[in-house]
């Protein structure tokens, strides 16, 4: 049976690494993939729904899931907290789904120390002119709330290298092939074809009558 592999993908605001997960995950692919849900304890948003945006609970609950250990990775952003629960995760990969996990470079740190087989990517834009170019053109935040996501770009930009894959997304749909190549050689790991093809293997390895 296939074993699914957590993909850690990480980028800088409008570098396109939403777009890029949206567009994989669009495709026919030979092996199902999803996006992991976080654990929330703000208050759902106009149009979003419990168990398929995010998992919405109160504070004293999450907290007893801290308690639990129940994360692979939580962190407080604005007053509320997020968390990826280690279950969910492993139970998709059981049933051969590969996950993506939508994080920052800290949270993928805390991933890869519990889940070291993880698989990390990082989106680079192809320079900071054309990341600010983007994030005015998408037209979600105030100029002020793009000079602050700027701000942080080139200290995320620094955490490149703790990741196994770098793709500079200049061009969409090379990008896009690269996001392939990556999991398409991740499904081809000895580890995974043993298990894939066990019967195979073992009738090439029997000795011949």
């Amino acid at each position: 049976m296939y074993i699914g592999t957590l993909f850690i993908i990480s980028a800088p605001s409008g570098a396109g690494k939403s777009s890029l997960i949206r567009a994989y995950l669009a495709q026919k692919n030979h092996y199902p993939a999803k996006v992991s849900i976080s654990h929330t304890t703000r208050d759902p948003r106009p149009g979003e729904t419990h168990g398929e945006h995010y998992y919405f609970v109160d504070p004293k609950h999450f907290q007893s899931l801290i308690n639990e250990n129940a994360f692979v990775e939580y962190a407080k952003v604005f007053d509320h907290y997020y968390g990826t629960s280690k279950a969910e995760i492993e139970q998709s990969l059981l049933q051969g789904v590969n996950v993506f996990l939508d994080i920052d470079w800290q949270g993928a740190k805390q991933v890869r120390e519990q889940l070291p087989q993880a698989k990390s990517i990082f989106i680079l834009p192809p320079s900071l002119k054309e990341l600010k170019n983007r994030l005015i053109k998408r037209g979600q935040d105030d100029a002020s709330v793009i000079d602050k996501r700027m701000a942080k770009a080139q200290a995320e930009i620094s955490h490149y290298n703790e990741y196994d894959y770098v793709i500079i997304n200049d061009d969409f749909d090379v990008s896009l092939q690269a996001l392939n190549a990556i999991i398409t050689a991740s499904s081809l790991e000895q580890s995974k074809q043993a298990i894939v093809h066990k019967t195979l293997l073992s009738d090439l390895l029997a000795e011949q009558k």
